[in-house]
């Protein structure tokens, strides 16, 4: 899953941004409300954790404009102890639930899988891929009801392959999935991923197909 958190505090963005790429996500992170505005009008994102205070442009005004253009991405928004009144006006505008500053990590990770879940009954809850169901919501591969067992980053490179199911996918589209936009990553090191994968998937009559100089699309024999 794509997450963008939108907050100034650097030391506290930056713990967020690595536990959540632990847990196999890509993170993209602003610290300003112009730029984070701007990002999500551009590029989007399958969820928000964005900070109230934030300079420039307030993370309420951020709200606003992304529910404005119709935009209905979950968002989660981060306060600060007496902002009751900001945390009213901000589930007012449209924020899906709300942290308060400070907070265990764990309950953070919490919320991220309710929020997903909710999401995913608006959309395709579950994915069929050939004999295989991938749940967006708890981000796990079965077949027969059995888990499929993945390493997290390929698996974040299966979603992407999904997302864009019928579509050429170029290996930076896949690199910004996995580690968020602008990471420097190697195209070597998605090769290697796309390679694992494609022999896991084997196993269960999949392909990953390959363009050469252009990227990778998914091939599940439909």
């Amino acid at each position: 899953m794509r997450i963008v958190i939108v907050e100034d505090n650097k030391t506290l963005a930056s713990g967020l941004g690595h536990r959540l790429r632990d847990l196999g996500h890509a993170v993209d992170i602003l610290e300003d409300g112009f730029d984070g505005d701007q990002f999500l009008a551009d590029e989007g994102a399958d969820l928000v954790i964005l900070d109230i205070n934030l300079p420039g442009l307030s993370g309420l005004e951020v709200l606003k404009n992304l529910r404005g253009r119709g935009d209905t991405t979950p968002v989660l928004l981060l306060t600060g102890r007496g902002e009751t009144s900001d945390r009213v006006t901000g589930l007012d505008l449209g924020a899906d639930d709300y942290l308060v500053k400070p907070f265990e990590i764990e309950e953070l990770e919490a919320r991220i899988r309710a929020l997903s879940r909710r999401r995913g009954t608006e959309t395709s809850h579950v994915v069929q891929i050939g004999p295989l169901q991938f749940d967006r919501g708890a981000r796990r591969l079965f077949r027969d009801g059995a888990a499929v067992d993945l390493p997290r980053r390929e698996l974040a490179v299966l979603e992407c392959l999904l997302d864009r199911r019928g579509q050429l996918v170029p290996k930076r589209v896949l690199a910004d999935h996995v580690y968020g936009l602008g990471a420097e990553v190697e195209e070597k090191v998605i090769e290697i991923y796309i390679s694992r994968l494609r022999k896991r998937l084997a196993e269960h009559d999949l392909m990953i197909k390959t363009v050469r100089g252009l990227g990778y699309y998914f091939d599940d024999g439909s």
